[in-house]
């Protein structure tokens, strides 16, 4: 009697055990047509473009597993069309938008801006993101406010919306461009600039590597991130659509802001 009764609880408890693990992974809302995988995944897998160092995109948790936003999502649209998932890496965002316009990947999550709209289609903005500043340790620098002024070198990423934004916007700041976020780390810390400029999500990942430095109060702007994939795969935009409003609603995007530990968000610009 005791082993039947055990033989049961075992079973009911894979079947519950089951249940959960369908609940954490529910199946697609609808399979998609075979033009919109096409169009999202024309060579039969999801190359989803990333660069290392942004929560938005791709970083390592403290256990050395890959998390971070783009990453994620990627994962999970591949598993939706029911395709492999191809990582491919980069440096910077400036080489993934490059591959992007040149069709080299199919998905990516960045900061939809009005320019880079004229080289790829996005979803609604998902996650908006504070701009802002990022200083060493014993900087005397305390706000946004106090960087516009002689003599202050500010780093970007080379080829980044910030650096566009601000060298247009800067009247007495100097700024440099910077390859990578890891030289970036390394020539702050070397006071080779003061201050590091870039949505806080970045700025507070770099802060984590870096003994005292201090992301400054204030904000000059902010980035609204969505979904982006190349021109010319309309067909797949409105199931993309569908895959970003269910992402957002169930739960699937907030855990991947978790996950990565993603800062310095401010409320969506759009719902």
């Amino acid at each position: 009697m005791n082993m039947l009764r055990r033989t049961w609880f075992t079973g009911l408890l894979a079947a519950v055990t089951l249940l959960a693990g369908c609940a954490v992974t529910p199946p697609p809302a609808s399979p998609p047509t075979p033009q919109a995988r096409a169009a999202l995944a024309p060579d039969g897998k999801l190359r989803v473009g990333v660069y290392s160092g942004s929560p938005t995109s791709m970083v390592t948790d403290k256990n050395g597993k890959l998390t971070g936003v783009a990453y994620e999502l990627g994962r999970e649209l591949a598993r939706w069309l029911n395709v492999p998932l191809e990582l491919v890496e980069y440096k910077r965002i400036a080489e993934v938008l490059e591959a992007m316009k040149n069709g080299e990947v199919d998905f990516t999550f960045t900061n939809a801006t009005e320019a880079r709209a004229r080289d790829m289609n996005f979803t609604l903005p998902l996650v908006s993101l504070e701009l802002g500043y990022l200083v060493p340790a014993g900087s005397p620098l305390q706000s946004a406010s106090e960087i516009d002024r002689v003599g202050i070198k500010v780093g970007v990423s080379q080829g980044s919306t910030s650096q566009g934004v601000l060298t247009r916007t800067y009247k007495q700041a100097q700024v440099v461009p910077v390859p990578t976020l890891k030289a970036a780390s390394e020539q702050l810390a070397a006071r080779k600039f003061d201050a590091f400029a870039t949505n806080k999500g970045i700025l507070y990942e770099m802060a984590d590597g870096l003994p005292g430095a201090r992301v400054l109060d204030g904000r000059w702007g902010l980035e609204n991130l969505a979904i982006a994939i190349p021109k010319g795969r309309e067909a797949g935009l409105s199931y993309l659509s569908s895959f970003a409003l269910t992402v957002r609603r169930d739960g699937t995007l907030q855990s991947a802001i978790d996950r990565a530990g993603l800062r310095g968000t401010a409320e969506p610009a759009m719902r």
